[in-house]
């Protein structure tokens, strides 16, 4: 990252942008929280609770490649407090549905993100 594109806005700040905006671009009975990564400043974590009676529970990595790309890393798939494949097609499929609406949020978020 130059120091051009480099993401400018405090991680506190950025956290509070993701949370008003990311339940927006998910479905209305779906729930997340996201918090930042202590152990990188370019980075937040975002935890999916899916709506219905599935109990999965989808952990992210976001971290910003620049100011207005981010990079969306799948750490954990969880059915109710069992850690599962996250390979099987139902899962793939919910997975690849909430990294496109992890996408939606920050390319959203760009007009606090891109300065």
């Amino acid at each position: 990252m130059s120091k051009t594109d480099k993401l400018t806005i405090d991680q506190a700040e950025l956290v509070n942008e993701w949370m008003t905006v990311l339940p927006t671009t998910l479905q209305p009975t779906d729930q997340a929280r996201v918090w930042a990564d202590e152990a990188d400043p370019q980075a937040l974590r975002v935890h999916i609770m899916a709506a219905g009676h599935t109990g999965y529970t989808i952990d992210f990595k976001v971290t910003y490649v620049d100011d207005r790309e981010v990079k969306v890393e799948l750490t954990d798939v969880q059915q109710g407090t069992t850690h599962i494949d996250e390979t099987s097609e139902i899962v793939q499929n919910l997975v690849d549905d909430y990294v496109r609406h992890i996408h939606e949020c920050a390319q959203a978020l760009q007009k606090v993100t891109h300065a």
